[in-house]
């Protein structure tokens, strides 16, 4: 069996990355997606073990320290972290696993495995992007300009990830992710054992 794959998912807040990721799975049934850990509240409407494992700071720092996490940061107070046990079981079983994390993580995670497609996601611009956080309604100004300054942070990481998709539509965002999924899983360096197998009957 070939090695599992990855992919790397990234976005500045209030770019829609999550609603594209969830339409992907939809899709794709067969990706798994990977839950990550943190430390803060659950949302409304987010289930535990689906959208992430909810754990205290002592907890978590338990797991950071005993070398738990494949990745990890911190973003506005809370903490997250990927499993770095259950990734590996996840590639070594053949599954592709999505990840949708910061670039912070993602460059923890192509510094520890090989292969994995980055992909950047992008809002039409830098002021609908401002836009759609001041549109959520729910936080403060404060938290909003915040959101936004790291989003100016995070955009300068753009130059190192492998696809970069624009959020003008999210139709049309989707299928883009797609196409990057089916195109990977056609590339001859994945397709190692099923050619081989082919090659010797």
């Amino acid at each position: 069996m070939d090695k599992g794959k990855f992919i790397v998912v990234s976005a500045p807040s209030g770019t829609g990355k999550s609603s594209i990721c969830r339409r992907l799975l939809q899709a794709c049934p067969e990706i798994q997606f990977s839950v990550s850990y943190t430390t803060r509240k659950p949302r409304p409407g987010e289930v535990e073990g689906k959208d992430y494992f909810f754990i205290s700071r002592q907890e978590f720092q338990k797991r950071l320290d005993g070398g738990d996490f494949a990745e990890w940061a911190e973003s506005y107070g809370h903490l997250y972290g990927t499993s770095i046990r259950t990734m590996k079981e996840s590639l070594a079983k053949g599954t592709t696993v999505l990840l949708d994390i910061e670039p912070r993580g993602a460059k923890q995670i192509k510094k520890k495995f090989r292969g994995g497609v980055y992909v950047f996601i992008l809002p039409p611009s830098r002021e609908e992007l401002l836009l759609r956080l001041e549109g959520r309604g729910h936080e403060e100004s404060a938290v909003i300009r915040a959101r936004y300054a790291q989003a100016e942070s995070e955009l300068k990481e753009i130059s190192w990830y492998d696809y970069v998709i624009f959020n003008n539509d999210l139709e049309t965002a989707v299928h883009q992710l797609l196409s990057i999924y089916i195109a990977q899983g056609c590339k001859r360096s994945n397709l190692r054992s099923k050619i081989k197998k082919f090659m010797t009957k």
